[in-house]
């Protein structure tokens, strides 16, 4: 199973989220995405080797991206976040 490591930024990110959301991420998908890293949809363009990984709750879509580290056995989260404006947002974090 891989280890998670977070962006410094990643704290803000989930302050903005709804706790009831909160939760599921920190309980469900962070756990799946250890589990299996490759769960998430590969990016291309600007944002390769990155990978984003959706799930809905409500009627909102979330993203999570993230890069995988086969060596060291780590899954780097980048960003969590609502969809809207969500890439452009995580191409001024890189």
């Amino acid at each position: 199973m891989f280890r998670d490591r977070y962006h410094p930024k990643v704290k803000k990110d989930l302050k903005k989220i709804d706790k009831i959301v909160q939760k599921d991420i920190k309980e469900i998908h962070i756990p799946a995405i250890l589990h299996n890293p490759y769960i998430g949809q590969q990016l291309t363009g600007n944002l390769a080797g990155i990978y984003s990984y959706h799930f809905k709750k409500g009627r909102t879509d979330y993203r999570i991206c993230y890069i995988v580290n086969e060596q060291e056995s780590t899954v780097y989260v980048l960003m969590i976040g609502t969809r809207e404006n969500f890439y452009r947002d995580l191409i001024r974090r890189l």
